[in-house]
């Protein structure tokens, strides 16, 4: 059974939300994170409801139905969310009046949205799906894990779509601590040059990303999505990423185009750089963290690219690295690590 990528939608640091528009407008910053462009939330969500959610809700909820009306659908057969975080605003908030108020008389709104499931349920509730509805947390897997149950379901004959996204949002309090663990850079820097000085840290980054999945072939299609697989700290990851194309029939000489995780933090990237002079040495690969930033499950991110670039048969010039070897991508393979523990591979096709 082929599993097919429908639509998609992004709400991220670049204008990606409006159909149509594929990175035709790079934005450029200059700092240490990449907060996402707010897009009109009034076309997506009623505003008597709009002014109750956080930053992370909405980006979901756009994403989503943007998804769903770039597909044609109403009524997705399920909803999977990914996320490592949660709705870190409302978290953040809630555990601040525990504090303030001395543990009496919360205000309970806070910590009902701060649960890592609000932005599934909330697309449930404004759709009236009752439909299959779960999150995955599984720190930076978290995306793929809904993938792997949307695979699942469809696979098993459940339904014939699901709505499948990754969401995380990025706070101050949050950004701090991660700062103080070393995992972004201290002194500001353009995104569009993040990979030209080698230094510690990358560039904190949120966004949203949804896919519609669908077992229906038609010409209307993206992609298709011919495998995910996961690995937790694999001892040589070139010879699990060569076993995962094996498994699928392929060889690196099949494969258009590389989509690296590549985020410009010196450590972070040995793998990548190990990956280019050997087993991707030649082939066409292209980096993407400098336009999203760094979170858990930018692979959402990283989906809505690739599938972008197949069904549109180009390679935007500001991912390449290096020479651009094919001009109209039918395969990709992406290849992703978060913080040198959690190691991703998916692989699309052409329909």
């Amino acid at each position: 059974m082929k599993i097919y990528i429908r639509s998609s939608a992004c709400v991220s640091a670049q204008n990606t939300l409006a159909a149509g528009n594929f990175l035709d407008d790079i934005v450029e910053y200059t700092g240490t994170r990449l907060p996402v462009i707010q897009p009109d939330y009034k076309k997506y969500i009623d505003p008597k409801l709009i002014r109750r959610m956080s930053r992370v809700i909405k980006m979901g909820v756009a994403a989503a139905k943007e998804c769903l009306d770039q597909a044609g659908i109403d009524m997705p057969g399920a909803i999977i969310t990914g996320t490592a975080f949660g709705c870190m605003e409302d978290t953040v908030t809630f555990l601040t009046r525990i504090i303030e108020y001395q543990e009496e008389l919360l205000p309970p709104t806070a910590f009902i949205q701060s649960t890592h499931n609000t932005v599934a349920a909330q697309i449930a509730l404004m759709l009236k799906c009752h439909n299959y509805n779960s999150t995955f947390v599984h720190k930076g897997m978290s995306f793929e894990s809904a993938l792997f149950d949307a695979v699942m379901l469809l696979k098993e004959e459940e339904t014939d779509n699901v709505l499948v996204g990754g969401t995380e949002e990025m706070v101050d309090t949050s950004f701090i601590v991660l700062t103080r663990l070393g995992l972004y850079k201290r002194s500001p820097i353009s995104n569009l040059q993040l990979f030209d000085e080698e230094s510690k840290g990358t560039i904190g980054g949120e966004g949203a990303a949804f896919g519609l999945l669908s077992v229906n072939a038609s010409a209307n299609n993206m992609a298709e999505l011919v495998a995910v697989k996961t690995l937790y700290k694999p001892k040589d990851v070139t010879v699990s990423i060569a076993d995962f194309l094996n498994a699928n029939g392929l060889a690196i000489a099949d494969i258009d185009l590389v989509l690296t995780g590549k985020n410009g933090d010196i450590k972070n990237d040995d793998v990548y750089k190990s990956l280019k002079d050997t087993l991707f040495k030649d082939t066409t690969t292209a980096n993407y963290k400098h336009l999203c930033g760094e979170y858990p499950t930018s692979s959402s991110f990283a989906l809505w690219l690739a599938a972008n670039m197949i069904k549109r048969q180009s390679i935007p010039d500001v991912l390449l690295q290096g020479e651009q070897k094919v001009q109209s991508p039918k395969t990709i393979l992406y290849y992703n690590h978060y913080q040198g523990k959690y190691h991703s591979l998916m692989l699309l096709s052409a329909i």
